[in-house]
Order: C-alpha cells, then structure tokens, then sequence
C-alpha cells in the first residue's frame, strides 16, 4: 500500500506538467480539485458517511482547504510552469523541515541535533537547486524554486495551525469539503486571470488530466487515509519522501527532465534533511 501510494503521487508530478502544458494552470486546478472532491463525496455517499460535518471540525476544514490544498496546489502549478518537474517536486519537499522551523516559532517545540542538522542540510540543497536560477540574469529564473517553497510553506503552515484546532470527524468527508474549497478557490482565480477551457485536450493530455483526478487525488487520499491507520508513523513518513522520488523518475521519462549533477546533490541533501526530521519522530511515536 505504501509503495503503490508513492507511485500515485509520484507520477502526479510529471501528469500535472503535462496538464499544463494544454490547460491554464487555475483552470487545472478547478477541475482537478473539484473533480476529486465529487469523486470523494460519492464515496462517502455510497458508504453512508455522514456528508455535514460537525461544527467544530469546519475550521480545520476551512484552514487545510485554503492552505494545504488551494495554495500548496497553485504554488505547485506555477513552480512547474517556471522550473523543472523534478527541482519543483524535491524543493517541495522542503516542507518537513520547514515545519520544524515553524513548530519551533510558533509552538515551542525545539528542534534538537537531529533538526538543527536537517536545516543545515535543506539550505543546502535549496541553494544548490537554485543555483543555476541564481545565476540567471533577471528575477525570472527565480520563479520556479520560489513557487516551489512557497508550496512547502503554506503544507507546513497548514499542518502547523491545524495541530491547533480540534481534529476533523471523518477523513475522507473533511478532505471532500478541503479540496472543494480548494477547487472553489481556484474557480475564483480563474475568472479573476479571466482563463478559459481550451476546446479540446490531446489524448495524452487527457489521460494525465483522468489520472490526476481519479487516481492521484480520490484514491490516493483515501489510500493514504487507511496507510495512516493501518501502518506506522515510520512507513507513512517513508512513503512520503518517496513520493519526490517517484516524482524525478516519473519526470526523467514523461516530459523528458534530464537533472544536472548539481540537482542530485541538491535532491540527496533536501530529501536528507527530509528525513531527518520525519523517520526520527516516527520512530519514537511506535
């Protein structure tokens, strides 16, 4: 379950840039959010879930929604459109780390060694896979890795704030209403860039566009659901850095993304950092 996990959301990296390279990128978002969200309310319907949720769980609804789903989505959108997919999916990953910076400002909770060590080492990975933007002429180049942290930043500060407010009544229904906020978002966006649908996909294109909707949001979020109940904290944390991984290798051969030596020291060292901060907490969570 694991690995079939890393290589749904693996491959979405290399499907969504072949999304966007035939659809605007809010529009993607439109349907591809809204599309799971449908898909996942219909699993909840057909399993007799209660669709409203209780009160208390809307503002942890409303923050995941607005964070972890509308903005981590266009950030990601726009990163793949300014860099490559695989720089894109391994300075996303920046996100564990990141959260341990936040937890430390925001909730107290000292990094110790093993996090001081993994900020070293994910500055050192986003320098190396910014630098060639860095040597660039203009502010431009800079685009690509800046969306791409800034997608690391609204996951980890909305895993932050949510560990805050009281826990959702059911997964499956909350992350249904997340992602229709979410696509809700993105619809708004659309009209304000005043994007339109294009009249008709490639074959290629909408087989990517099926499978991010289907396979890479609905199932997966409900595969990653029964992970994290069935497995430990450890596997979930490892299947979660696998995913940029699958990411990479997905991207080497669908859009044909060919990193430099300078982009594997960078993935070595951000995905590094990664697990530093993940693997060790989970072991101690067993």
């Amino acid at each position: 379950m694991a690995a079939l996990l890393a290589f749904c959301w693996g491959l979405n990296w290399p499907a969504i840039k072949i999304v966007l390279g035939e659809v605007p990128p809010f529009a993607t978002r439109v349907v591809g959010l809204g599309g799971g969200a449908v898909l996942l309310f219909a699993l909840a319907a057909w399993q007799r879930r209660r669709l409203v949720p209780p009160r208390e769980s809307w503002a942890g609804i409303a923050v995941a929604g607005v964070l972890t789903i509308a903005a981590f989505n266009f950030c990601t959108a726009f990163a793949q459109l300014n860099t490559s997919t695989s720089r894109a999916a391994v300075l996303t990953y920046t996100m564990p780390t990141m959260s341990a910076l936040l937890a430390w400002a925001l909730l107290g909770e000292r990094p110790g060694r093993a996090g001081g060590i993994a900020v070293v080492l994910g500055a050192l990975g986003i320098a190396l896979l910014a630098w060639p933007a860095l040597r660039g002429t203009t502010g431009a180049s800079l685009r690509g890795p800046l969306f791409a942290l800034g997608a690391a930043l609204a996951w980890a500060l909305g895993t932050i704030v949510t560990k805050k407010l009281p826990p959702v009544h059911d997964r499956v229904v909350a992350t249904a209403w997340q992602l229709a906020l979410g696509g809700a978002c993105a619809l708004v966006a659309t009209l304000l860039a005043g994007e339109t649908w294009p009249r008709s996909l490639t074959p290629r294109g909408a087989l990517a566009l099926g499978y991010h909707i289907a396979v890479a949001t609905a199932f997966a979020y409900v595969l990653w659901y029964r992970l994290l109940d069935s497995a430990s904290a450890t596997v979930s944390s490892l299947t979660a850095l696998a995913v940029p991984v699958v990411g990479v290798i997905g991207a080497m051969a669908l859009v044909g993304d060919r990193p430099s030596g300078l982009d594997w020291t960078g993935f070595v060292l951000v995905l590094g950092a990664a697990a530093l901060v993940l693997v060790r907490p989970a072991r101690l969570m067993r």
